[in-house]
């Protein structure tokens, strides 16, 4: 578990050096990198014994997500949140470990599409159980109704980055 309690001690310390420094948009904004630290780490923990690590994992899970479990590498990239270099990189090693096919688009032979494999759904069946623990584990100190609120809080947060 990260303690947040330096993180607001070294804020406090920069709003006596700088008052008009904004305490809480500081706080949610590094409340929000702690937590995306804690999900990578977590998660990389539990996708280990798989043989995968965070990032793969969202790859194959965003496919996983995706009508008949195609998408090529940009709309994979925007789904993911990674940048097109690093999805080829991770694609090509899913590709090599067989869980992801690479292939001419039928809609324009130029364009690749990149496809789950049945290995690469019975994987992801397989580690579904482990996540899913994970995943309640790591918001069970919010109730369903808390969540819900925290969703829509975290959304309107996110819009606010396209204006």
């Amino acid at each position: 578990m990260s303690d947040f309690a330096p993180t607001e001690a070294r804020l406090q310390n920069t709003i006596k050096n700088y008052p008009a420094f904004p305490r809480e948009p500081a706080v949610l904004v590094r409340l929000v990198k702690h937590i995306y630290k804690e999900v990578h780490d977590q998660a990389n923990g539990v996708m280990k014994p798989y043989g995968l690590n965070h990032p793969e994992y969202n790859i194959l899970m965003m496919l996983y997500g995706a009508p008949g479990h195609a998408l090529n590498p940009s709309q994979l990239a925007d789904a993911a949140g990674e940048k097109l270099a690093n999805v080829t990189r991770l694609t090509t090693r899913l590709t090599d470990m067989g869980y992801i096919a690479r292939a001419a688009s039928e809609d324009d032979r130029r364009k690749v599409e990149l496809t789950l494999t049945p290995a690469g759904i019975a994987l992801i069946d397989s580690f579904l159980p482990d996540i899913i623990k994970l995943l309640h584990r790591q918001t069970r100190n919010l109730s369903v109704d808390e969540q819900g609120l925290l969703e829509g809080l975290l959304k309107k947060m996110l819009a606010g980055f396209g204006e």
